[in-house]
């Protein structure tokens, strides 16, 4: 019995790297990417009104990929999987480095703001790391609190400041974000905000923009 010839397998040369990035969800994740720096670039020049801006639409934007991207048609797993990736990378500059640089910032850069800016990105990047691995606890609930709530937060909580004074608010801010980290990565279930929540952060997002842009002008 002669054998019969075998077709070797050709893997498919992946597309190049910019042409993963050049799709709707992806280009997304990229505005709240630039979100992100912009909030970095005012917390370095200590406008904390206009790094809240930025903080927002980042979160605004994170929200709004994984919609787009669950909306579309024919987009390639590839495009998926690297979306993904994007996505979770991106988190890191949003939710972690932003918020310890607005924390580091705010205290006047003083070395007993570095291990608050320290835990912050390490819970951040620990909570990431095992959500990358281990995902949901089901369709509808996290273990911990997601990073962006942190946002939302925080964003939030800096309405007060003239209220509480710079004395006071560089500590509760301190605080706040520590507590925030703590419950990034504790052992409490926590839902899942998806639907119709989404509208309800997008109106929160443009009413506190309005507020803080009221008071950037």
């Amino acid at each position: 019995m002669s054998e019969v010839p075998v077709t070797p397998v050709v893997p498919v040369a992946p597309r190049a790297i910019l042409s993963y990035a050049m799709d709707l969800p992806n280009i997304c994740s990229l505005a709240g990417l630039l979100s992100a720096i912009l909030a970095i670039y005012y917390a370095f020049l200590g406008n904390f009104t206009a790094a809240m801006i930025g903080l927002l639409w980042a979160t605004f934007f994170d929200w709004s990929d994984g919609i787009i991207a669950r909306k579309m048609k024919g987009r390639t797993k590839e495009q998926g999987e690297f979306g993904a990736q994007l996505d979770s990378l991106i988190d890191i500059v949003s939710f972690g480095v932003c918020p310890a640089v607005i924390l580091l910032s705010y205290g006047h850069f003083s070395p007993w703001y570095i291990p608050g800016a320290f835990v912050i990105v390490a819970t951040g990047v620990i909570r990431l790391s095992y959500f990358n691995v281990f995902g949901l606890v089901d369709k509808s609930t996290y273990w911990g609190l997601a990073l962006d709530n942190n946002v939302i937060i925080l964003a939030f909580f800096f309405l007060f400041e003239s209220l509480i004074g710079p004395a006071l608010f560089g500590p509760a801010l301190y605080v706040l974000l520590m507590v925030l980290s703590a419950l990034n990565v504790a052992p409490i279930k926590t839902p899942k905000f998806s639907g119709r929540w989404y509208y309800a952060v997008t109106t929160y997002t443009l009413m506190l923009t309005l507020v803080y842009g009221w008071e950037f002008l």
